[in-house]
């Protein structure tokens, strides 16, 4: 089966307050060692594989880079980083090309780079059209700078391109929320994502909301209630504007729906390579449904070749992987392709707790298909938990 590839790239122009991302700003003397351990790691794909006691395959479908923030490299480094791909995996003619892109990077240089390269998606970390709520949390870019962007990606050809959205930034209103959600709608993308504000002790923007600070802008930051109505607001407007929500966070006009996060959720095959990336391939082992690995999350630690870490995911293990990951998407899950891959008998072993979460209006079952509810999709952390058990809490 054709394999995705993930290429993290964890450098910033700054380090917004509320990520909680192993991303930060680096000298841009890092760069150049970076690219090396990051080629190396792509050049040794199938001895790594093979170490795992996993499989990989050269066939790609899609590429995606992530960060952080591709496009702050060098126009060179980052066609080291394509070129290095494409001698030692075999790219698919249709395969879908991302690109993470900040607001104001795409210079003339780095764009000509991705056309070079056949980036065929450009993902735009937006988070509001509000100056003052991107500003308050260290995104140094206008709303005009979103607007000349768009502009460049489409007299270039790029016309698959995604903006990211923040519900629940400091400052924002109901207001402040429909201009944003009206702004997006003019550009005419053709794909949104859209994040409620996650409040943790990973970001220092959540550490402070916690401790009930001021720093960050974090006694601005709308309660719960408020941001559960924002982000219900942009469900709204974008399915009426025929921007139809596919997974919790992700709206796509048809056809537009991104192939490569698709694969991390219905559980297809993927390869990672840089800080913090992540890894899914069959195992070579019958009894062993797949192997999940995953790199150092400190930079340094990268460079200097610190040890993968992996996990052998059981059968077991692996419905409920295919359980809380695919209800991440709207269409559901279907039970009977469950029970016919993994056996009558296990998949009789979750009723108990669906029928709980259907009796709490978490979940609803049509037939043999489970999904969440709106509800659901707010609470959706709640109802994963009761499925994790022995799989990954960290899957990507």
């Amino acid at each position: 089966m054709a394999v995705g590839v993930y290429i993290s790239v964890p450098f910033c122009r700054t380090k917004c307050s509320y990520c909680n991302f192993a991303s930060g700003v680096f000298s841009s003397a890092t760069f150049d060692r970076y690219v090396d351990r990051v080629c190396t790691d792509i050049q040794n794909a199938a001895a790594t594989a093979a170490a795992m006691d996993a499989k990989v395959d050269v066939d790609v479908d899609s590429l995606y880079l992530g960060g952080g923030t591709p496009t702050i490299l060098e126009s060179h480094q980052l066609e080291r980083l394509f070129v290095t791909i494409q001698q030692n995996f075999c790219l698919q003619n249709d395969a879908e090309i991302t690109v993470e892109c900040a607001p104001g990077t795409l210079t003339p240089a780095v764009l000509n780079l991705l056309l070079k390269c056949g980036v065929t998606r450009v993902s735009l970390g937006v988070q509001s059209f509000v100056d003052r709520e991107a500003a308050s949390v260290g995104r140094i870019h206008k709303r005009f700078t979103v607007l000349e962007d768009l502009a460049a990606l489409r007299a270039s050809g790029i016309n698959d391109i995604n903006i990211d959205l923040i519900a629940g930034l400091p400052h924002q209103t109901t207001e402040t929320w429909r201009y944003s959600l009206q702004e997006t709608l003019a550009t005419g993308v053709p794909h949104v994502s859209v994040y409620m504000l996650e409040v943790d002790e990973d970001s220092r923007l959540g550490q402070e909301v916690m401790a009930g600070g001021a720093k960050y802008h974090a006694h601005f930051v709308p309660d719960d209630d408020l941001t559960a109505e924002l982000y219900t607001e942009a469900c709204r407007s974008f399915d009426e504007a025929g921007i139809s929500q596919y997974e919790i966070s992700n709206f796509a006009r048809s056809g537009f729906e991104s192939s490569h996060n698709m694969k991390y959720w219905t559980r297809q095959p993927y390869f990672g390579c840089g800080v913090d990336a992540h890894s899914m391939l069959p195992a070579r082992t019958p009894d062993v449904d797949c192997i999940r690995f995953s790199s150092t999350d400190t930079l340094e630690g990268f460079i200097a070749g610190a040890p993968l870490v992996s996990s052998p995911i059981s059968p077991q293990a692996a419905l409920q992987e295919s359980i809380f990951l695919g209800l991440r998407l709207n269409r559901g899950v279907d039970l009977a392709k469950l029970a016919s891959k993994f056996g009558d008998r296990t998949v009789a072993e979750v009723a108990p707790v669906l029928e709980e979460l259907v009796s709490l209006e978490l979940l609803e079952i049509e037939d043999s298909t489970v999904r969440l509810t709106l509800r659901g999709r707010l609470l959706s952390n709640e109802v994963f938990q009761r499925f994790v058990g022995e799989a990954s809490a960290s899957v990507r």
